[in-house]
């Protein structure tokens, strides 16, 4: 039997473009909703009664987290106040639901390093399937490799964002709760409001006894440079995800995309604002997909995720 090879100290030096991670399993089961539901507050009835899909489903970001931390599988964390990565940009895309019940399985691969000011960055590309070896979702994530946290996200580097997100809306039209053809630049939708509980945080970061991180610990936070924990960037995607389901309902799991970079810290106990605003629309083959720009707040309504999204409109209720 292969004896598995010993895990890599998380340096940049040691990455390498090509490394795979996985195939793992990861079961959906009736555990994992439910302590995602609470990590996120996010309890609709598509996830423990039936859903638009003909059963119970996981939420749609469920294996988001799971598949950003696939570089564990091969890389340690090596301290309290540094961390194996530090958490840059996410994408998704959502293809199909997953059933609660189902097996998944992940696989990822590095696809890219670079340097850049100074900072090593990994990207990795990596994806989820069902048990029938449908497409679930992509996920194609940056971070930055051996750095102490606290010198990147005690700063904005607004600088870096693309198509910079102004986090303006039309003040004069309501905000939209359903997503429909022929919106106007500008539209708001109904904003999704939070906190971040540090329990909440600890789950969703997947706490246990043997390791501590700046998003779960304080002491690891202050070492870092933090006056308290920081919130998980992927638990903010997620949020913008709950926000997005709200607003397009099923069809978020079959043609939704985000990408979302992280520009300042969000502490824990700070209230937490996701919001998005219509940007335009484009007609494909499938139906008019509706284009908008997404941010997160903390509770000076300062700006902690700016990203972009889109997905395809859908006339089924949610």
């Amino acid at each position: 039997m292969a004896q598995e090879a010993p895990k890599k100290e998380a340096l940049y030096e040691l990455a390498e473009v090509g490394e795979v991670f996985g195939p793992i399993e990861v079961l959906v089961d009736d555990y994992k909703v439910k302590s995602f539901a609470f990590t996120q507050d996010d309890y609709r009835s598509w996830h423990f009664d039936d859903s638009p899909f003909g059963g119970r489903i996981g939420h749609a970001t469920i294996l988001a987290n799971d598949l950003l931390q696939l570089y564990h599988l091969r890389y340690e964390e090596y301290g309290a106040s540094e961390t194996a990565g530090l958490h840059t940009q996410e994408e998704l895309w959502f293809h199909n639901p997953i059933f609660v019940g189902e097996r998944a399985t992940l696989r990822g691969e590095y696809v890219d390093k670079y340097e850049r000011r100074g900072k090593g960055y990994v990207v990795m590309e990596a994806e989820a399937r069902g048990e029938d070896g449908r497409l679930l979702v992509r996920h194609r994530g940056v971070e930055i490799m051996r750095i102490a946290a606290g010198s990147v996200v005690a700063g904005k580097s607004a600088k870096d964002v693309e198509r910079r997100v102004s986090g303006e809306y039309r003040r004069d039209i309501a905000p939209v709760e359903r997503a429909r053809p022929g919106l106007e630049p500008g539209t708001p939708i109904v904003p999704l409001v939070k906190r971040a509980n540090p329990e909440q945080m600890s789950v969703f970061s997947m706490i246990s006894p043997f390791s501590k991180n700046i998003h779960t610990d304080l002491e690891a936070a202050e070492a870092a440079g933090l006056r308290l924990p920081i919130m998980q960037g992927q638990q903010q995607v997620c949020f913008i995800a709950e926000l997005l389901t709200n607003f397009f309902g099923a069809s978020w799991f079959t043609s939704g995309w985000e990408k979302v970079k992280f520009i300042s810290p969000l502490y824990t106990y700070d209230s937490v604002t996701a919001r998005g605003a219509v940007t335009g629309e484009v007609e494909e083959e499938e139906g008019t997909r509706l284009e908008l720009e997404v941010w997160v707040e903390n509770e000076a309504g300062e700006m902690t995720a700016v990203g972009w999204a889109s997905a395809l409109v859908d006339n089924r209720s949610g």
